[in-house]
């Protein structure tokens, strides 16, 4: 007699909820969202009390809207998706594939640093439509968030004890961390003085809607008289200082805080691919990790201010970053040696052979078309600015000092044609071009996976095109700009064979 054989039935995943303390954060962020108003009532004696009951009861509502989150969000991982149920009145069922996901990075903000809580955002890559192209879990313990990346990444633990032999893995990489001295580059940046701009802009709208006149107040009031009954220039100077101070010493602040701690490692998997990974931040930590066999080539950036400095920025072109991501910014603002040896160490090949690859200069037409551009607008700029002080006798002055945009404009065409080129190396097709923010792009060739050839009208007078590498990673396309037609033919022919007939 036979017995039956009984088929196992399959455990279904459980579903978990976020961790308990986040409930604790929103009472404090709404509570932090009331002092500044409660503070400036309180030193000035000035403003509208109801806006402080107003602004309270916002933040009661936002406590109220965290407890809901809590109580209606449930996450899991399957051997196949990620999941993520969320919404009361609004009920939003998001999925994800574990084999799209790119990219996991790990917030924590001060506060939820405080209760040892963390954000853990996923990000997958092009071609899983925008309903499945990430998802975010607001918040979980710190230990949880390190487990799921390490886990939603398909890495082992990195140098830790085996369970079954006790033998320690591969060691951590460091292929970077911070230099102090780097911080002289901070004020070069348009990010950190647009940040001090965004502080300058919420504090003065804070003090606008409480109704509270600055002037009021003594010595502010004592140091505007003085200003007005200087000469007009002693003024634009003192004031010319004054910002140019605020904004140095901010942008210092900023760095620190953005880039404490930076560390950028490479963490080698069980199955012999690894994650670059970047850890930063003073009072919101983050860790950015970026699947390598999902990195298709580095980019190096250099804002005009910063290239002066001799300063640049590497970041890395891999499918599924976000914008919180910072771009894929692999590094904060360096040195130029810096970059390019952060680029090198990343994508584990020569300078020579990606980012400070020997560039290929374009046909002449090209500067024709970039001298066309910068000198025509200029000429009628300055042809305005001689009519207006024809038309208005207290502007005469205007038409002499437009002539300064005239070499200013020769030389931006000048440099911009410098700074165009390409190459295609032996792994790598690289190409430059911009002069207010120079960038030098090295894309893998196997990580292009089309083209797209255009031409205006006016290239198509100068026998030029402008050929896109079509790719899955960073911004999608990389231009190699004002090429002649049989170059770009050429060139993508002997980049990707098989995508040509």
């Amino acid at each position: 007699m036979s017995t039956p054989v009984q088929l196992a039935t399959p455990v279904e995943t459980p579903w978990r909820r976020l961790d308990p303390r986040m409930l604790v954060i929103g009472p404090i962020n709404g509570l932090v969202q009331v002092l500044p108003v409660a503070a400036v009532l309180l030193v000035t004696g000035q403003g509208d009390v109801a806006r402080l009951w107003i602004t309270g009861v916002i933040a009661g509502l936002v406590v109220v809207g965290k407890m809901l989150t809590w109580q209606t969000t449930r996450y899991r991982i399957t051997p196949e998706r990620v999941e993520l149920h969320s919404g009361w009145l609004n009920r939003q069922r998001r999925s994800v594939p574990r084999d799209r996901i790119r990219t996991v990075d790990l917030t924590a903000r001060l506060l939820h640093r405080v209760f040892g809580l963390s954000v853990v955002q996923v990000s997958a890559g092009a071609g899983t439509g925008s309903e499945h192209s990430g998802l975010s879990l607001d918040a979980v313990s710190k230990a949880e968030a390190e487990r799921l990346r390490r886990e939603l990444l398909e890495r082992a633990a990195v140098a830790a004890p085996d369970p079954g032999t006790g033998a320690v893995g591969p060691p951590v990489q460091e292929l970077a961390r911070l230099h102090w001295s780097w911080l002289r580059l901070a004020p070069l940046t348009f990010s950190s003085l647009a940040g001090m701009a965004a502080i300058g802009g919420t504090a003065f709208n804070l003090i606008d809607e409480l109704g509270v006149d600055p002037r009021d107040i003594g010595p502010v009031d004592e140091a505007t008289d003085r200003l007005v009954s200087a000469p007009i220039w002693v003024g634009i100077l003192i004031i010319a200082g004054l910002l140019l101070l605020v904004s140095v010493v901010g942008a210092l602040v900023l760095f620190a805080e953005r880039w404490f701690g930076y560390r950028l490692t490479r963490e080698p998997g069980a199955d012999g691919a690894s994650t670059l990974r970047v850890k930063r931040g003073l009072l919101t930590r983050r860790s950015l990790s970026v699947a390598e066999d999902r990195l298709r080539g580095a980019e190096i950036v250099e804002p005009l201010l910063l290239r002066v400095g001799r300063g640049a920025q590497c970041r890395a072109l891999s499918t599924g970053l976000t914008k919180d991501a910072q771009g894929g910014a692999l590094q904060p603002p360096v040195p130029r040696q810096e970059a390019h040896r952060v680029a090198s160490a990343a994508l584990r090949a020569d300078p020579a052979e990606i980012t400070r690859a020997r560039l290929r200069p374009h046909p002449r037409q090209a500067l024709l078309r970039r001298l066309t551009r910068a000198l025509v607008p200029t000429a009628a700029v300055v042809a305005i600015a001689f009519w207006l002080g024809w038309l208005v006798p207290e502007l005469d002055w205007l038409g002499p000092t437009s002539l300064v945009l005239v070499p200013l404009a020769l030389l931006v065409a000048l440099d911009r044609y410098r700074n165009l080129g390409h190459q295609l190396t032996a792994e790598h097709l690289v190409s430059r071009q911009g002069s207010l923010v120079r960038r030098t792009v090295a894309l893998q060739k196997h990580g292009v996976i089309g083209w797209t050839i255009r031409q205006s009208i006016f290239q198509r007078r100068a026998g030029l095109v402008t050929l896109e590498a079509v790719t899955a990673a960073g911004q999608g396309g990389y231009q190699v700009l004002d090429l002649a037609a049989g170059d770009a033919a050429a060139l993508a022919d002997a980049t990707t064979p098989h995508l040509l007939p």
